[in-house]
């Protein structure tokens, strides 16, 4: 070859390596690199991507009915100079989502999979819940930023659209974030710091206590290579709420499983997941006979008071209440349950210093409030008194603490419902139809209005009322639809009748109807009454407090020897005569000297929220009607007829 060419080749060569390592680094660097927006951020950095999405049986005609499977992925970036704890992201979801499958986070309200999303959705970070600054880190990716990666369905959006979120923001305390812009496939923010927001200040590295009207503890007391004692406290926070035969579950995440349990138990002792799974590759001569469950979803519930002092399973100080936590204004000495849970790890976690918090919390009760509880988070290490008796405190290796807070119970979702009657009117308004849900197939309307019923009818279950309904109906000419409306299909009834109303006050009787099986102990209800409440003189029969820390709420209970509501019993003749439900009434006393103008017949002498054992209860949409006016006789008005009448006696006289 002549020296001209091969010089000119070896050009060549060096050429193309050269070219084909910079694009291969540029290359790298566009893989690697956030959009541009990231650089202009300082305080972090959202981005949602749609990855993918696919047509999903069935097919149909109706587009916007029409399913498709995506998988979509956010990150979050912290640029800004201090970490970010307990990272919360909401993702706006507007086309019907269900998510079947969440890594790298958790929704925040332990909701289960599938999630219905439709309407958005909070995440927190698991298993990296911080988000370190960059500057402590060296800019190490790993550490400040967080991927995570989402499956699940959507409906409508016909392609060539793209189905994406109406917005993401950071759900963290203390952070304003802008609309989100768009390009193509992707939407991405930056969220900054709220100058204008005063944070407590807090001295440690722990997240402060949250507030909540059920707070739950995870305090891991001793830990060992390959497992923890964890101890487990529940607390009643909420005056009203309460909790019978609670039932408390959460979702191991790192394969771990009960190895025992004391002051409390699981419903199944099911090692099955053990034997097949990796814990049982790994604790190959492991007594699984002797582990109390490998579900990684247990449900744990409370010991019996007999067996408080079982040295194998009791024996843990305020443990073993038959799953009652009352309200601290009941009795303080029931609002708190503890139990230990003794828990083995599997690889990589067998570090003692490995400790990861169960997640997706989530309690219940019998005819209790509905609690959504958060994740847990890291807080300042639990204290507790010394075993031995001395005085110093023992503190936990880690605390993580759950706050669970009471919703509102959606509309035919209640577990009691409220009738309402009065002196001036002799029909009843009874509860909603199906407002503790309906049965499914069951010949009636759903969504019709309730038949003014008798006010014997209210003795009876909602099923036998049928006749009494039509006869009624007969009587006061009023037209009957077809098909009829369901009952309520509610196990317990509270009814709220107008007793009396005169010049300087007035009178209600309040009745309690159980008409399940179930004997509610230490039974109580709170009674919201607007603009009554200044004017509560006395309740009867039972024990009545008013609540000033619960707006315009009173509060009653059963009085000693009374504290039971008792089940539904058989009639006297089961075979014609209907159920008797379990039964308490009082009467209540008002007055109208801190009350000047309330109109009782007109609304003002009914409840506006009304709870039984911490349970919401529906009410009616209606009052009764009435000439409930004439009934209220004052002595101007004595007055007035006197004078009419006396007139023309007079002239006739003359």
């Amino acid at each position: 070859m002549p020296p001209r060419a091969l010089l000119f080749a070896v050009f060549i060569i060096s050429f193309s390596i050269s070219t084909g390592v910079r694009a291969q680094d540029e290359s790298n660097d566009a893989q690697t690199a956030e959009p541009s927006a990231a650089d202009n951020c300082i305080g972090v950095f959202l981005t949602y991507t749609l990855m993918s999405r696919m047509k999903e049986y069935p097919y149909v005609k109706n587009a916007s009915a029409q399913s498709y499977a995506f998988k979509s992925t956010a990150t979050l970036l912290n640029t800004m100079t201090e970490d970010l704890v307990a990272w919360k992201m909401f993702i706006g979801f507007q086309h019907d989502e269900i998510l079947v499958s969440v890594s790298g986070a958790v929704i925040t309200d332990g909701t289960g999979y599938p999630a219905h999303v439709g309407n958005g959705t909070s995440l927190s970070g698991f298993p990296q819940t911080n988000l370190l600054n960059a500057i402590d880190t060296a800019g190490d990716l790993t550490q400040i930023q967080v991927k995570v990666d989402l499956i699940g369905t959507q409906f409508g959006v016909k392609p060539p659209g793209i189905p994406m979120p109406k917005t993401i923001k950071l759900h963290n305390d203390g952070f304003r974030c802008p609309a989100p812009s768009h390009k193509g496939s992707q939407m991405y923010v930056c969220c900054v710091k709220d100058p204008k927001f005063k944070a407590k200040t807090n001295t440690t590295r722990f997240l402060p206590l949250q507030k909540g009207d059920l707070l739950i503890f995870y305090d891991v007391i001793q830990a060992y290579g390959n497992n923890y004692l964890a101890q487990v406290t529940i607390e009643n926070n909420n005056t009203i709420g309460r909790l019978d035969n609670w039932n408390l579950t959460w979702e191991w995440k790192r394969g771990e499983f009960i190895h025992s349990v004391k002051g409390a138990y699981t419903f199944k002792k099911d090692v099955y997941d053990c034997i097949y799974g990796e814990a049982g590759n790994y604790y190959e001569s492991l007594d699984f006979s002797q582990v109390m469950n490998c579900e990684k979803k247990p449900i744990i519930t409370d010991l019996p008071p007999e067996r408080a002092h079982d040295n194998t399973i009791g024996n843990i100080p305020d443990c073993c209440k038959n799953g009652s936590l009352l309200p601290s204004i009941m009795d303080p000495s029931q609002s708190k349950a503890v139990f230990q849970v003794q828990v083995f790890k599997i690889p990589p976690d067998l570090n003692r210093t490995a400790l990861y918090p169960p997640q997706n919390f989530k309690i219940n009760g019998f005819l209790n409030p509905n609690y959504v509880c958060s994740p847990p988070i890291r807080v300042r290490p639990s204290e507790f008194p010394d075993p031995s008796g001395l005085m110093s405190e023992t503190i936990a290796l880690a605390t993580w603490q759950v706050a669970c807070n009471i919703t509102r119970p959606k509309r035919k979702h209640s577990g009691c419902c409220v009738s309402f009657s009065a002196y001036y009117n002799d029909s009843v308004v009874p509860c909603n139809t199906c407002a503790c849900g309906c049965a499914k197939a069951a010949g009636c309307d759903p969504d019709a209005p309730p038949l003014l019923l008798p006010s014997e009818a209210l003795l009876i279950p909602f099923q036998n009322r049928t006749a009494k309904a039509k006869a009624w109906a007969e009587i006061k000419h009023r037209r009957l639809p077809n098909p009829l409306p369901c009952g309520d299909y509610c196990g317990v009834s509270i009814n709220w009748h107008i007793l009396s109303n005169y010049r300087n006050g007035w009178t209600a009787r309040i009745t309690l109807f159980n008409w399940g099986d179930y004997t509610f102990k230490n039974w109580f209800a709170a009674i919201r009454m607007d603009k009554a409440y200044p004017g509560y003189e006395k309740v009867y029969s039972f024990n009545g407090t008013k609540l000033d820390e619960f707006k315009n709420t009173l509060f009653f209970q059963g009085l000693e020897g009374a504290k039971n509501l008792l089940p539904v019993q058989d009639g006297k003749n089961p075979a014609v005569d209907p159920s008797v439900p379990g039964k308490q009434q009082s009467v209540v006393s008002f007055t109208k000297k801190q009350t000047p103008g309330i109109d009782v017949p007109r609304g003002d002498g009914f409840p506006t929220r009304l709870y039984f054992n911490g349970e919401e209860c529906a009410l009616p949409d209606d009052i009764p009607l009435g000439g409930g006016h004439r009934h209220s006789v004052s002595l101007l008005s004595i007055v007035l007829v006197a004078v009419m009448v006396f007139a023309p006696i007079k002239d006739n006289l003359c």
